[in-house]
């Protein structure tokens, strides 16, 4: 079991997704049964309020593991730096307009144009 889970804890810092690891483990003959309860084991149960579970569309983690390996970072770091980076610059605080939440939230996580690609 130790081998299997040293396989997935390696697999994920090269920002490989749960569902690729499986496939992988499957296509190499391991058992379903073992491979669902190593990540069971190695999942965290959400017991502490920093932890949070996002489920991301393909297009959006294919977009996300090239972002991460151009900075040299795994998949849950560069999230992690999106969403720092995202919650420091907004300067907005409670709003005391009608501004609904889902815009508030849009606003926070979503990136401003500009840069160098706008200067080009």
């Amino acid at each position: 079991m130790q081998q299997l889970i040293d396989f997935i804890i390696e697999a994920r810092k090269r920002g490989f997704s749960d569902n690729k690891i499986k496939e992988a483990l499957l296509d190499k003959g391991w058992d379903i049964k073992r491979i669902d309860s190593t990540f069971e084991t190695l999942n965290p149960k959400f017991k502490s309020k920093n932890q949070v579970c996002i489920f991301l569309s393909d297009d959006l983690l294919h977009t996300l593991e090239r972002r991460a390996k151009k900075n040299m970072q795994t998949i849950s770091e560069q999230i992690e730096d999106i969403i720092r980076k995202s919650c420091v610059s907004f300067k907005g605080g409670t709003s005391t307009s009608n501004e609904k939440l889902d815009d508030k939230l849009v606003g926070i996580f979503s990136r401003k144009r500009g840069g160098r690609r706008g200067k080009r």
